[in-house]
């Protein structure tokens, strides 16, 4: 099964669903499984007097409060009706992560194949249980929580009766520094809850995403933009779209180099064993009749005759015919 690449938009349309549409053929452009936005009602998850994260202070403006941002970036339900038919078009998936119960409602009856839970509701108890019993398979995010919070959601989770889950490990932090991202904590969600996991990558590169295939991530999430330099909380920490295809080819040449785990060798390897290998050879001109001794024999390439392995096999044993200095032996031969 191919690691499952989500292009995460997120909000980085800027509220305007032109921009949506565009961020999908980018994604689509660049050969991700998914483009995933975020539906959510401002009113319903920010209060107004709420402080900005020292990430959107960073990349937006200064006199706006956290509430004042993220209303910007909002768009209508039926906006999101019309991106997920346009996904359906491009053939991509749509998803988008609920950050409230009408907008998670309203992403259930438009019909999404997994619900993605953002990193900031895993100690939400009661959203968990809600999102849990429509039984859709689901995608957590864990950025910020100890292993003893992650236990906590799934126990929510499974209590519903839903057991679909697949932990993303994340660092909330955008971008993400390389000593911060600790992939090995994904692999301790592993073993400690035997789940899928994957990875919701917020550095600036491409290494942390292939180190987390490497170790078992089966979805891998990286935010992209269409510029850059676009005003917002997530762009400057975001793939251009050039990026996010290099990205994609380098998640999908990871996992080519990975391959099966079958130790044997290739179909281009078979065609050059006998040339490349060593098999049995006389070091000497034999004659016919002659009681064979390890010493009458080197180990030399081509590797068409009897494999070295097999020397003690040909001690004692009486050729058969002449061979001459560094022919390889036979079976027939003796």
């Amino acid at each position: 099964m191919s690691v499952f690449i989500i292009a995460e938009a997120g909000v980085n349309h800027n509220g305007k669903i032109e921009l949506a549409y565009d961020l999908i053929d980018k994604a689509v452009e660049a050969g991700a499984d998914a483009v995933k936005f975020q539906t959510f009602k401002t009113e319903k998850i920010i209060g107004k007097k709420a402080d900005k994260a020292q990430y959107q202070k960073e990349n937006t403006e200064q006199t706006e409060s956290q509430f004042e941002m993220v209303k910007k970036l909002e768009l209508s339900y039926d906006d999101f009706t019309k991106l997920k038919k346009y996904c359906e078009s491009k053939n991509i998936m749509f998803l988008s992560t609920p950050d409230d119960i009408d907008s998670l409602n309203f992403l259930c009856d438009l019909g999404v194949n997994y619900i993605k839970v953002g990193s900031t509701e895993v100690t939400n108890i009661d959203y968990l249980k809600e999102i849990a019993k429509k039984q859709i398979p689901i995608i957590l995010s864990t950025g910020m929580s100890t292993l003893g919070e992650v236990e906590k959601a799934l126990d929510a989770i499974y209590s519903e009766g839903n057991r679909d889950v697949t932990l993303l490990h994340a660092t909330t932090d955008y971008p993400t520094n390389y000593e911060d991202v600790n992939l090995n904590a994904m692999v301790t969600l592993k073993n400690a809850f035997k789940v899928n996991i994957g990875y919701s990558d917020h550095t600036l590169g491409y290494e942390a995403a292939i180190a987390a295939v490497t170790l078992g991530a089966v979805i891998i999430e990286k935010h992209f933009t269409l510029d850059k330099k676009m005003e917002g909380p997530d762009h400057k920490a975001s793939l251009n779209p050039s990026e996010l295809k290099e990205f994609v080819k380098s998640i999908r040449n990871t996992e080519a180099l990975l391959g099966k785990g079958i130790k044997k060798p290739t179909n281009r390897e078979l065609k050059i064993m006998d040339q490349v290998r060593r098999s049995i050879v006389a070091s000497k001109e034999l004659k016919k009749g002659t009681i064979l001794t390890k010493d009458m024999f080197e180990f030399k390439r081509p590797g068409n005759g009897i494999k070295p392995e097999f020397i003690d096999i040909l001690v004692g044993r009486t050729l058969k015919r002449d061979l001459t200095e560094d022919e390889p032996i036979k079976w027939e031969d003796i």
